[in-house]
């Protein structure tokens, strides 16, 4: 009898303790491009007056958890068992999507009581995979929320039930088309690093993919490629300078598909365009990031609502 694939859909996890420290959040910053400029002090700086936790921080806390030590990521892969659902293969997993919105801005160390509260939301088969949706919500000891995520995966060439099927009750909001023969509104151009993914996966993700050039080459990527959450947090930082004032609490939701591969030292432009007017006095923005080695997007169907400050400093 084949598995009921729908069971996976509303399925919770029980829920985990998350915590971070003020050097958390600098070596975050430090792992999604923050550099020793007037601009990037306030998230790494700790005695800067504007001290702050960028935005998208709370996207790693599904790896860290609540430890300071490292984890093995294959193990920490094989924890959860989700009904309907075989045994994932954390070798044939590919991050689709990510978003997060933010509700209130977060405290520069957490303390205790804070919770990572896990369902998952959506899930469709086809003949190359499964793709998995979790929506992930960070609590405070009261249960007030700080932060809502939804993480799609991509499962390579799993097979549950050998159908097409797609089921999906919650998500977050999607992208509107970029405007066609319109230049972009604001451009954003950064640099990796050549040890950019040694530093991010000090934030909690250490699958060996991003350190290992063996891991790499099998997987076809050619060896080492950056983690695809640190391009998430370059492009996020792209947005607050441009537009949000460089205000980490001007950014209220954020959200990218992950379209290719980018590479430690390649360079990255942001392309930001300005879609309307989005949700309670903020913009609607729609924005894709290029690797300029490849000439390909790394990041598409970009969304976010910020609050547009017209002095934004680039």
């Amino acid at each position: 009898m084949s598995p009921d694939i729908s069971e996976a859909v509303g399925f919770e996890l029980p829920d985990r303790p998350v915590t971070w420290l003020k050097r958390d959040l600098i070596i975050y910053a430090l792992g999604v491009g923050a550099k020793n400029t007037e601009d990037d002090f306030p998230c790494v700086y700790e005695l800067n007056p504007n001290f702050a936790a960028l935005p998208t921080y709370p996207v790693v806390l599904t790896f860290k958890g609540d430890s300071q030590e490292l984890n093995t990521f294959a193990d920490r892969m094989k924890g959860d068992r989700i009904p309907g659902m075989p045994q994932v293969d954390p070798n044939r997993i590919v991050h689709g999507a990510q978003s997060i919105e933010i509700l209130k801005s977060l405290p520069l160390t957490s303390g205790p009581g804070w919770k990572w509260k896990t369902r998952y939301t959506g899930i469709s088969e086809n003949k190359t995979g499964v793709v998995l949706t979790a929506e992930n919500t960070l609590v405070d000891p009261e249960n007030v929320p700080y932060a809502k995520l939804y993480s799609s995966s991509f499962n390579i060439g799993m097979k549950i039930t050998g159908n097409k099927f797609n089921q999906v009750i919650a998500g977050p909001p999607q992208a509107k088309p970029i405007p066609k023969g319109k230049k972009p509104d604001w451009i954003y151009r950064d640099d990796t690093s050549a040890h950019q993914a040694l530093i991010f996966r000090l934030s909690g993700d250490y699958n060996p993919l991003h350190i290992d050039p063996a891991i790499g080459q099998a997987a076809g990527f050619g060896g080492v490629i950056l983690h695809g959450l640190s391009t998430f947090g370059f492009a996020a930082r792209a947005l607050l300078k441009t537009v949000g004032g460089n205000k980490p609490d001007a950014l209220k939701f954020f959200g990218v598909r992950f379209t290719s591969p980018v590479k430690p030292g390649d360079a990255l432009e942001t392309q930001i365009w300005k879609v309307g007017p989005g949700p309670n006095g903020t913009v609607e923005l729609a924005f894709i990031t290029k690797n300029l080695r490849t000439g390909k997007d790394a990041l598409g169907s970009g969304i976010a609502y910020i609050v547009e400050y017209p002095l934004a400093k680039l």
